[in-house]
Order: structure tokens, then C-alpha cells, then sequence
């Protein structure tokens, strides 16, 4: 590996231990409803904990601006953290100066302290030099245990790596080896799943993978635009008609690469877009006029299927039908249970992220089979994309 990790760090009792997390989980009615991200920086937390740091959390929630929100105060998730870690989490109403400083010096050895959002302040987000220099004056230590923020140079993703020894904490770890295995080093034949509504939100991407991957499988709404460049009628289907250019564009890079393209050859129909609507299976030459493609079908199931068969490695973004209504979800479980079936067994690497992908994976109940599902979105997204992101590159740069 080419950073430094927690298994370089020796001797830290006592140490002021600065760790970036993803606390930016949904809150309905001032309670966490998905506390995934919480749970994923548990063992970095405890770890250090246990080894005597003093555990510093920087975090932050929603957009404020760089001003203070009171219903973006990072008080308001420091129940769940604490109700999670099973263990007391001190909370200080700011990131920087007096109230901060005051709190890490009434810290014991192996407590945590949760800091107020640091996007409170304007210098957070424009990796302001003075601030990250008072976000330094706080710590010993800077561990970065956010992926999923880490495609944003701000102070406390990247700017911290400059004036503090820099590690990788367990989810930043387990993320970035997760990836090498997807991308970075994959075992071949690799294989991409691509779905989502719009071609127009992962041009890059797609651009990307058709140079990286063996075979791209395209499916939602996504498809259609592909299909309708390629002549095929879509009926009343979600399909982005002047994206038709681009989308023989990318099928020219991939022939040129030496990359399939998998598109759908039937699908499910129907002529509403409501749970249990009436529907059809059609071939995707026959798509009634009136009609729209909700759902891949059962041949082009098989046809996905047969390549994650074939594939050692398997990279996932985006579901193939619309999975969040039944029964426009049956494309989507069952090529992910498929996938999760081959990694139990050791015959895949699979690696899911971005966008809706984890709540398909989650309503197809295969998350813990998969060798890792990504919570990161956009980094993930950017990752993909094959662009820098700035937090992971300064982890390197401090090897």
C-alpha cells in the first residue's frame, strides 16, 4: 500500500488524534433513520480508543454555508454515535479556538469528543490556510476515515495532511482496497454494471470504463437513450433523445477498446409508472408506442447473468430497473443475488457504489455477501470516473 495506515501508528496514548468521519447521515424528526455511515467508522473510533488517543471527531452535516445552522448542529447526531459506539461521546459547540481547546483539555486518555460541523465556518470549504492551522492546533495526529468526502480538497479532507502526520483509518483502508481490486488491479475478465436514469449525469463515467472494463452492461432508464440511438423505438420510455450522439460515441470508444456493450433485448412494460401496475414482457424491438421500459426482462437477465459468470471481477453502480417498485425490482435482485452468490463462493470480486446502488443492494438483501459496497456516492461516482480525488492523493503523497 502506499499509505500509511493505523498499523503504522505505535505509541498513541495520549495523543490528540484528529479523525475525519462521514457523519452526514439522513435525520427525519431529530432522529438518524439510516445510520450506515456512523456504523462504518465504528472500529477506526474504537480502535484509537483503545489504545489510549484522545479521539477527536470532525465531521460535517448538511450545507450550512459556512455559517452556523442550529438544525445542521452536529449535536443533533451525537445520541446516535454515542448509542452506537456504546461508549460517551463529549460534544464541543465549535471546531476551532477557545470552546474546542477547552474541551480536548478536559479530554482523559481513550475519550472521544465530537467537534461542531466544520462547514460552520467559510475556511472549511475553501481549504482556508488559517483555518486548517487552527483545525492543526487541536491535534497530534490526522487520521482520515472519510471515502465518500475525500473527492473534496477542503480543510479537514485534505488540508490537514499538510501539517499533520497522515493516516488511513479502517473504512478509508478497507475502501481504497476495495477499489485497487475493482480498477486499480483488477483480476480479468472485469465486468461493469451501469445503470440509473440519465446517460447525461455519467457521461465520464461511462467514457471511462469502456477503456478499463472488458464488457459494460447498461441498464434503466439509461439503456433507452443507447437503444434510440441505435434506432430502436422506445415508446414513452425515460430516454434522453439528444444524448444519441454521445451514446454512439461511447460504443465507438468501447469497439475501439475491445469492450461489449450489453443492452437489454427485452424488457418489462407497462403504462404506468405505479407499484403493481399492469405489465408485459416484450422483445426490445416490439415496445408498444404507448408504452414505457420499466425493467429489463428474463432473456436479458440470463444475458447479464451469463457475464457476471464469466467475470473475475465485477464493478456495480446504478440498479437496472426501477427497483424501488415492485415488480420492476426482479432485474435488479436477481443479477445482484447472482453476483453475491459467485463472491461467497471466491470466484468474484464485487465492488458496488454510488447513487441508489446501495439501496438496491440492500433491497436485494446481498450487502454483507458483496466483497464491498461503497456509502461514498460521489466519491465513488468520481473514483469511477478515473478523476483525482484530493483526500486520498495527499494520504499517498504522506507515505
Amino acid at each position: 500500500m502506499t499509505f500509511k495506515t493505523l498499523d503504522d501508528l505505535t505509541a498513541i496514548a495520549g495523543k490528540r488524534v484528529l479523525v475525519r468521519v462521514d457523519l452526514n447521515v439522513p435525520v427525519k424528526d431529530g432522529k438518524v433513520t439510516d445510520a450506515t455511515r456512523i456504523e462504518r467508522v465504528v472500529p477506526t473510533i474504537r480502535e484509537l480508543s483503545e489504545k489510549g488517543a484522545k479521539v477527536i471527531l470532525l465531521a460535517h452535516f448538511g450545507r450550512p454555508k459556512g455559517e452556523p445552522v442550529a438544525d445542521m448542529s452536529l449535536s443533533l447526531i451525537a445520541p446516535a454515535v454515542e448509542d452506537i459506539l456504546d461508549q460517551r461521546v463529549h460534544f464541543a459547540s465549535d471546531c476551532i479556538g477557545e470552546k474546542a481547546a477547552t474541551a480536548i483539555a478536559g479530554m482523559n486518555d481513550g475519550d472521544i469528543l465530537l467537534l461542531e460541523n466544520t462547514r460552520f465556518h467559510k475556511g472549511e470549504e475553501k481549504n482556508d490556510a488559517d483555518f486548517t492551522k487552527a483545525l492543526a492546533a487541536n491535534g497530534d495526529i490526522y487520521v482520515n476515515d472519510a471515502f465518500s468526502a475525500a473527492h473534496r480538497a477542503h480543510a479537514s479532507t485534505e488540508g490537514l495532511a499538510h501539517h499533520l502526520p497522515a493516516y488511513a483509518g479502517r473504512t478509508m483502508q478497507a475502501e481504497l482496497e476495495a477499489l485497487e481490486k475493482g480498477l486499480g488491479q483488477p483480476v480479468r475478465p472485469v465486468v461493469a454494471i451501469v445503470g440509473g436514469a440519465k446517460v447525461s449525469t455519467k457521461i465520464d463515467l461511462l467514457m471511462n470504463l469502456v477503456k478499463q472494463v472488458d464488457a459494460l452492461v447498461i441498464g434503466g432508464g439509461m439503456a433507452n437513450t443507447f437503444l434510440a440511438a441505435r434506432g430502436t423505438n422506445v415508446g414513452k420510455s425515460l430516454c434522453e433523445h439528444d444524448l444519441a450522439d454521445t451514446a454512439k460515441q461511447i460504443m465507438i470508444e468501447a469497439a475501439a477498446a475491445g469492450c461489449a456493450i450489453v443492452l437489454p433485448v427485452d424488457g418489462v412494460v407497462a403504462r404506468e409508472f405505479k407499484a403493481g401496475a399492469e405489465n408485459e414482457v416484450v422483445d426490445i424491438e416490439a415496445i408498444p408506442a404507448d408504452a414505457m421500459v420499466l425493467d429489463v426482462g428474463p432473456k436479458s437477465i440470463a444475458a447479464v447473468n451469463e457475464w457476471v459468470s464469466k467475470a473475475a471481477t465485477l464493478v456495480w453502480n446504478g440498479p437496472l430497473g426501477a427497483f424501488e417498485i415492485a415488480p420492476f425490482d426482479k432485474a435488479t435482485v436477481a443479477v445482484a443475488r447472482h453476483a453475491a452468490g459467485r463472491t461467497r463462493s471466491g470466484a468474484l470480486v464485487s465492488v458496488a457504489g454510488g447513487g441508489d446502488t446501495v439501496s438496491a443492494m440492500n433491497h436485494a438483501g446481498v450487502v454483507d455477501d458483496l466483497t464491498y459496497v461503497s456509502t461514498a456516492g460521489g466519491a465513488f461516482l468520481e473514483w469511477m470516473e478515473g478523476k483525482p480525488l484530493p483526500g486520498v492523493d495527499i494520504l499517498h503523497q504522506n507515505k
